[in-house]
C-alpha cells in the first residue's frame, strides 16, 4: 500500500526531506509500522534498494535518545538501525531497513526455540555492553510512575473504580516489594520492551528495534520482556526452560546472576509484575488518552500474569485479594 502524499502534508513533507538527503526523486513510499507513541515509519524503495523513514513529531517526541541509543546498539556489535539522516526541528530520521517480518510474524509453538536462541544471545550482548551513566536511571522514582498507571489509567479510567484506603494499603504493599526486588538486581542497559514485536528477522538476526525509551536498571528486565510480552503468551513450562537458558548462557559470559536459578526466577517473576501492571495503565491511557482501542484486547493477557505470578509469592498475596475485589479475573 503507498502513501498518498497530497492528503498528507506531514509525509509529503517527511518524502521530500528524504528524497533530498538520498539525492534521488524515484522513491516509492509505503507504510512500514506503526507504534504506541506518536512515530510513525515509513519504507522508502528504489532500484533494490530500500530505506526507513521515521516520522517523530518534534512537538510529541524526542529523537535523541532513539539516536543515542541506536549508537550504544551499534557499538555493542547488534543489528539495530544506522542513522543515515537527521533533522531533529523537523523530527525526521532516515534509516537503514533492517526487513519487513518481525519476530511477531513468523513465532509459533515450532520454530519458537530457534528464534529466541540469538535473541537471548543477543540480550546477553547487549547487557554486557553496559556502561554507568550512559543511560536514565531505572530508579524508585521512575519505577514508581510507572506503577501509578494502574491505579489512575486502568483502575480509575478504565474500570470506573476508586480505591478504597485499604484497596489503595494493598497495592501500596504490593509496590513495595516490586520495587525493592527491582532496585536490588544488578543493573544493566534495559532496552524495556525487548520481545517479539520489536525484533526483526534479518541477517545477523535479530534487528532490534523501538529501543529508545532504554534505561540503566534491573537484568531481569528484558529477559521476562522476551519471554512474556504483550502480544503472546507460551506455557508456564517453557518460559521457565528459557528463561533457565538465558541465566546459563548469562552466566557462562559473566554476568552477574545469582548461583541459584530459584533466586533468579523469582527476581524474573517479580520484575515481571512490575511490568505488566505498567502495561495495564499504558493499554488503558493508549486507549482513553491517544484513541488507540485495539491494545485493550491484549489486558487480559496481564491480568492472568498478575494473578499466576503473585498467586505463587505469599509477600503478593495481598494484590491477589485487590484483584478480587476489582473484580479481574483473566
Amino acid at each position: 500500500m503507498t502513501i498518498q502524499l497530497n492528503s498528507d502534508p506531514r509525509a509529503q513533507q517527511a518524502y521530500d526531506w528524504a528524497c533530498a538527503q538520498l539525492g534521488r526523486k524515484d522513491l516509492t513510499i509505503a507504510p512500514a509500522s506503526a507504534d504506541a507513541s506518536f512515530r510513525r515509519y515509513f519504507r522508502l524503495s528504489a532500484a533494490g534498494q530500500s530505506w526507513v523513514l521515521m516520522d517523530a513529531p518534534p512537538d510529541k517526541e524526542n529523537c535523541e535518545p532513539f539516536i543515542h541509543i541506536a549508537g550504544l546498539v551499534r557499538v555493542a556489535g547488534l543489528n539495530g538501525p544506522i542513522v543515515h539522516a537527521q533533522d531533529l526541528a523537523q523530527g525526521f530520521l532516515l534509516l537503514s531497513d533492517l526487513g519487513t517480518q518481525t519476530y511477531l510474524h513468523v513465532i509459533n509453538e515450532a520454530n519458537a526455540d530457534e528464534l529466541f536462541a540469538p535473541a537471548i544471545t543477543t540480550l546477553i550482548r547487549w547487557q554486557l555492553s553496559s556502561k554507568a551513566e550512559e543511560l536514565p536511571p531505572y530508579d524508585d522514582a521512575l519505577l514508581r510512575r510507572e506503577l501509578a498507571l494502574f491505579p489512575d489509567w486502568y483502575v480509575a479510567r478504565h474500570l470506573q473504580r476508586e480505591l478504597t484506603p485499604a484497596q489503595a494499603r494493598l497495592l501500596r504493599e504490593a509496590e513495595d516489594v516490586l520495587v525493592a526486588n527491582a532496585l536490588a538486581q544488578p543493573k544493566v542497559y534495559v532496552h524495556r520492551d525487548y520481545m517479539p514485536r520489536n525484533l526483526m528477522i534479518s541477517t545477523p538476526n535479530p534487528g532490534i528495534l523501538d529501543f529508545q525509551d532504554a534505561v540503566y536498571g534491573p537484568i531481569s528486565y528484558d529477559v521476562v520482556s522476551l519471554f512474556k510480552d504483550a502480544f503472546l503468551s507460551w506455557p508456564e513450562p517453557r518460559v521457565r526452560a528459557w528463561a533457565t537458558q538465558y541465566w546459563n548462557e548469562a552466566r557462562a559470559a559473566g554476568l552477574p546472576l545469582p548461583s541459584d536459578f530459584g533466586a533468579f526466577h523469582h527476581q524474573f517473576e517479580l520484575m515481571g509484575l512490575q511490568r505488566h501492571l505498567k502495561v495495564l495503565g499504558i493499554f488503558a491511557r493508549i486507549n482513553y488518552r491517544d484513541g488507540k482501542p485495539h491494545y485493550l484486547k491484549d489486558t487480559p493477557r496481564f491480568i492472568r500474569y498478575v494473578r499466576e505470578v503473585a498467586g505463587r509469592h505469599a509477600e503478593l498475596a495481598g494484590l491477589v485479594q485487590l484483584f478480587d475485589e476489582l473484580g479481574l479475573q483473566a
